[in-house]
């Protein structure tokens, strides 16, 4: 009888041990936390994965889940940005950050948020943020969030065009916008529609936007006090992670002349989901002086032909931001805006509205750049314009503090 018994006890004890590991599972509990009275839309929240993986070993990015304080599975990313290591045991060690939003009402001041495994798979979610290199385009390279789009250009447009081709040629590092009317991508439709569709609004937007020779909304360029020295194209690219909730991605710009002192430049940007702006980390590599004066420009004339476009500029020295408002004649109103905190000054030149800092060689300078339109239905006058980029401002330099805990 004891033999009969044994293995039923066995049986009984292991299921036992089962259930007690299964309700003893460990969660990451994530607690935001900010000091503005004010809604924060779309807060892009980042967990080091080392985090995640130091609370739930093994955990992998299609068995985990991220639930809000009710209990509801959210939307998220896993980066590989800044991996530890390669992962040859599949133990989950070898991503960068995970990342999701939370978008805090006016007054509320903290949120939780907690990761855990899962059993399930977890879903492919929307595709919010994308960031490409356009071979169908003579190597432009393009990138988008549910708000807006952009473009810039590489070398092939710079290039001579061969007799008789009718290649278009620029040599430019200005920063193009296209205007949406939907959330979804439509980068890779509109080019798949091409040129002459994607200057029409056929329902998803537009692409009015001028750059030309200018800085468009948010290039760079050195100032020596009377003049912009400006880099050529784009001349190598890096994608670093591509949604659906963060794109980051890289754009190198070879050495140009800067009134006698030899200057690279890699611009890294940050585009989240949700906002108008994306945030953008310049580093410039030069010998000689110990620090150079930096512009981040607007075009002064960012309407198409015919628009007749009214601007009207504002600057606050004490956010660092400068800011446009466009009423153009048929196709609506539009506002750029570039936000550089410890902005030293302001100036034009020929072509740009320009915002002015020190940088020193190898330290990245961070600033926001953007825009939105009238079409779009969301922002449609140059009071929305002004607040929304004085808000943003703000929540730039209050960032939301998160707080780590693991729970048995």
């Amino acid at each position: 009888m004891t033999m009969t018994r044994f293995p039923s006890r066995l049986a009984t004890l292991s299921a036992l041990l089962l259930a007690a590991s299964a309700s003893s599972a460990a969660t990451l509990r994530v607690t935001l936390s900010h000091d503005l009275d004010s809604a924060r839309p779309s807060e892009t929240v980042t967990v080091p994965w080392k985090e995640v993986n130091a609370a739930l070993p093994g955990a992998l990015i299609q068995r985990i889940v991220v639930k809000d304080a009710g209990g509801k599975a959210v939307p998220f990313q896993v980066t590989n940005v800044a991996p530890q290591a390669k992962d040859p045991q599949n133990v989950g060690a070898a991503y960068g950050e995970l990342i999701f939003q939370h978008s805090f009402k006016a007054g509320e001041k903290s949120a939780t948020y907690t990761v855990e495994k899962s059993d399930a798979i977890a879903p492919v979610f929307p595709q919010q943020t994308t960031a490409r290199y356009i071979q169908e385009r003579l190597d432009d390279f393009g990138w988008e969030n549910d708000k807006l789009a952009h473009r810039t250009y590489g070398p092939a447009l710079m290039a001579p065009a061969a007799p008789g081709s009718g290649k278009e040629v620029l040599q430019t590092s200005g920063l193009d916008l296209w205007f949406k009317r939907v959330p979804y991508p439509i980068v890779d439709r509109w080019y798949n529609k091409g040129h002459d569709h994607y200057h029409k609004d056929e329902g998803e937007g537009m692409d009015f936007y001028n750059v030309g020779k200018s800085r468009g909304a948010g290039g760079t360029g050195v100032w020596d006090g009377k003049a912009l020295h400006v880099s050529a194209n784009y001349a190598g690219w890096k994608v670093l992670a591509n949604g659906p909730i963060r794109s980051i991605f890289e754009l190198r710009y070879d050495s140009w002349d800067a009134a006698g002192t030899p200057v690279t430049e890699v611009k890294r940007f940050t585009v989240d989901a949700g906002h108008q702006l994306d945030r953008i980390d310049s580093t410039f590599e030069f010998k000689g002086p110990a620090t150079l004066t930096v512009a981040v420009g607007l075009n002064k004339t960012p309407t198409d032909k015919g628009e007749n476009g009214v601007v009207d500029v504002k600057r606050d020295k004490a956010t660092g931001t400068l800011l446009q408002w466009i009423e153009q004649r048929s196709k609506g109103a539009f506002g750029t805006a570039v936000i550089l905190p410890g902005a030293q000054d302001f100036t034009d030149d020929a072509l740009n509205n320009l915002v002015l800092a020190q940088v020193k060689s190898g330290e990245p300078l961070r600033y926001y750049a953007g825009g939105a339109w009238s079409g779009a239905k969301e922002i449609t006058t140059a009071a929305q314009w002004q607040s929304y980029v004085a808000d943003f401002a703000k929540r730039a330099a209050h960032p939301v503090k998160v707080g780590l805990q693991t729970q048995p």
